[in-house]
């Protein structure tokens, strides 16, 4: 998101890791992430994942946010701001890609990663923050419930193209 203030902070002891925006270099190890997260999503070409991920990193309403640990990324999720012309222009934010490597679980980095975003949106002065959440997932839904969010103020639905009708 490009703040102007180091967005950097140092996690809790026990958990040994460090939240941070991610960088340039950091592709590969968040492509890693998401190949735990979606396995079956189609891989993309090597340049073209660098210019995608270069405009995120770049974006001055996009970030994806990391949890590193001894040097690896354990834990990553993405936060999107978008213009809004209600609520006074405030911007929304939504929450996106919420993972955490198999290695490193029950460390409390999902929880770090949410609260870094959540952050950085409440900086850029954000209305709300959006994050869709599969139904059948409760352990999550308890993580979401613990750092703010409420499954009980609005109801999420989601609209995906028909197979065959995106070229």
């Amino acid at each position: 998101m490009n703040t102007s203030t180091n967005t950097s902070s140092a996690i809790s002891a026990n958990a040994g890791a460090h939240v941070r925006e991610a960088r340039m270099d950091d592709l590969a190890a968040v492509q890693a992430l998401y190949a735990e997260l979606r396995p079956h999503d189609p891989v993309l070409l090597p340049a073209d994942a660098m210019r995608l991920w270069a405009g995120i990193v770049d974006d001055p309403h996009a970030c994806v946010v990391v949890a590193e640990i001894d040097g690896r990324l354990g834990a990553t999720c993405m936060l999107a701001t978008i213009p809004n012309l209600a609520s006074g222009g405030r911007r929304i934010g939504v929450i996106e890609h919420v993972i955490t490597a198999a290695a490193f679980r029950r460390r409390g980095l999902a929880r770090v990663v949410l609260q870094h975003a959540l952050a950085l949106a409440w900086r850029q002065d954000c209305c709300k923050v959006l994050l869709l959440s599969g139904v059948a997932r409760q352990e999550a839904h308890g993580l979401y419930e613990s750092v703010g969010f409420r499954g009980d103020v609005e109801r999420g639905f989601v609209a995906k193209p028909a197979p065959g009708t995106i070229d």
